[in-house]
């Protein structure tokens, strides 16, 4: 019997609500002769509790398979379905080989890459992503999503580019998006704050986007704009 835990963010008590659960599990199911507990977790810097623990609980937690997706990542010849785990959090700048890796022998996993870049990097469009991953936009029709805009009417528009003012919407575009979101993570924003963001430029939204996904509170924000901004 394996039980999978997934931890994609810090949390502090984590080991012990692991330890808790995993006990609660077996008490659960005495019939379970052979349990293996694995944590799949971004990398291995995660938060997730005390360096020094009870002796009982370090027994349980060294028999537990913590899997880090940033160095699964770095593995040669991943299947590419194991390709996809390593999405989430691999460097930018790696994205397309290993978009590449994936949809050379599984080109039906398209749309899955797609919709997994497209939660990881909420301001950009279906368009941004394609170009992200260094395959043609026109492949989009042979997508999932493509016939889903097609229906709607919007992707022949799309194809055949944006009028002046572009660059502008995406700006204000990825401002919104990035507002949204750290309103989830930090609470709601001030004016100040909020003006600030609105003013930044393309990449520093990206930046931003992608940072803001191990924000805990509105000290991280507070943090990263003054390391960013002038």
């Amino acid at each position: 019997m394996v039980l999978l835990e997934v931890q994609m963010h810090a949390k502090p008590g984590f080991k012990h609500r692991l330890w808790a659960q995993t006990a609660r599990f077996v008490q659960l199911h005495p019939q379970v002769q052979h349990l293996a507990v694995v944590v799949v977790m971004p990398h291995r810097r995660l938060n997730l509790g005390p360096a020094l623990l009870p002796q009982q609980l370090q027994s349980f937690l060294d028999g537990v398979i913590w899997l880090s997706l940033e160095e699964l990542g770095q593995e040669p010849g991943l299947d590419p379905l194991v390709g996809l785990l390593t999405l989430p959090v691999l460097p930018k700048p790696d994205i397309p080989g290993a978009t590449g890796q994936i949809l050379r022998p599984r080109p039906d996993l398209l749309d899955t890459v797609l919709s997994i870049l497209g939660q990881r990097f909420p301001h950009l469009t279906r368009e941004g992503i394609m170009a992200l991953i260094n395959l043609p936009t026109d492949h989009l029709r042979d997508t999932r999503f493509g016939q889903e805009l097609l229906a709607e009417g919007r992707l022949e528009g799309r194809l055949e580019g944006e009028a002046r003012g572009e660059a502008r919407g995406r700006v204000a575009e990825a401002a919104v998006m990035a507002i949204r979101l750290l309103n989830r993570r930090c609470g709601p924003l001030g004016e100040a704050a909020t003006a600030r963001i609105q003013a930044l430029p393309l990449p520093q939204l990206e930046a931003l986007a992608d940072a803001l996904l191990d924000f805990s509170g509105p000290d991280d924000l507070a943090a990263w704009l003054a390391d960013h901004t002038g």
